[in-house]
């Protein structure tokens, strides 16, 4: 699988307690993150362009995470919005994890084709210990359930409810939404959304995986940002030769040739 180039990166588990990504009904595999069993047949679900829409119309700063995920010699990028007026325990959890250099060097441990991206287990970091990835729980946060699973969404992955019945989310592991994952709705925290990267993450999804869906191939995140940008994150400018281009990624992000490029184009 190549990301891509274009963009600075990217970004999942098997008993009934295993944390929510990682388990998928029986039956069906594309389910609830969290176990095996009871998880809704996957559905059509038709991605969004990796524009959340709560970040195109809302003109007040955003808090956004950036990480830039490997896998070989390609290397991609994954933005995405974090929400704390909706979910603002699990986004302070978050913050705190990426600053102190947690999900560095951690892999990606679940993909679901077209469906789910899951990470942030510490035994990741280990490829000894693959048969543990996804089974690691060093803490749990408080569940908060006011936003949807839309396709782009980003939600804490936790234990299922005959172990959980409070619904905590796990500490650290988390997961992306590629596909219909609507009947999550008010089980699960969704606390960002995609707002470029979805091309990757998709390709992600479709890597070769073993029989716990665990990419063969190492796929690992080098690092993550927490950053505050003004101002829109989809913008429209118009180039010399009069043609429109719209720029997802924030200036806050961009590197000294993006914005070069950025001003020759």
């Amino acid at each position: 699988m190549k990301l891509l180039p274009s963009l600075l990166i990217s970004a999942i588990l098997g008993s009934s307690a295993n944390l929510i990504a990682q388990q998928t009904m029986t039956g069906d595999k594309k389910a609830k993150p969290a176990t095996k069993a009871d998880t809704p047949a996957k559905k059509n679900a038709t991605p969004n362009d990796g524009a959340g829409t709560d970040a195109i119309k809302e003109k007040k700063p955003h808090l956004l995470a950036a990480m830039e995920v490997k896998i070989g010699r390609e290397s991609g990028e994954i933005l995405f919005e974090l929400f704390p007026k909706d979910a603002p325990g699990t986004v302070e959890n978050f913050r705190a994890n990426v600053e102190s250099g947690y999900y560095n060097g951690l892999a990606v441990h679940r993909a679901v084709k077209d469906y789910l991206v899951q990470t942030g287990d510490s035994a990741s970091r280990d490829d000894k210990a693959r048969e543990t990835w996804g089974l690691t729980q060093e803490r749990t946060i408080p569940g908060e359930f006011k936003r949807p699973h839309i396709v782009g969404a980003v939600a804490m992955a936790r234990r299922g409810d005959n172990v959980n019945p409070d619904r905590k989310s796990d500490g650290s592991q988390f997961y992306f939404v590629l596909g219909n994952m609507s009947a999550l709705d008010g089980k699960y925290t969704v606390f960002g959304e995609v707002v470029t990267g979805m091309p990757s993450l998709k390709k992600i999804s479709r890597s070769v995986t073993d029989s716990n869906d665990c990419p063969v191939v190492r796929i690992e995140i080098k690092k993550v940002k927490i950053v505050e940008q003004s101002g829109p994150l989809v913008t429209t400018s118009t180039t010399s030769s009069g043609k429109h281009k719209t720029t997802f990624k924030p200036d806050a992000l961009k590197g000294p040739f993006e914005r070069f490029i950025d001003r020759i184009w």
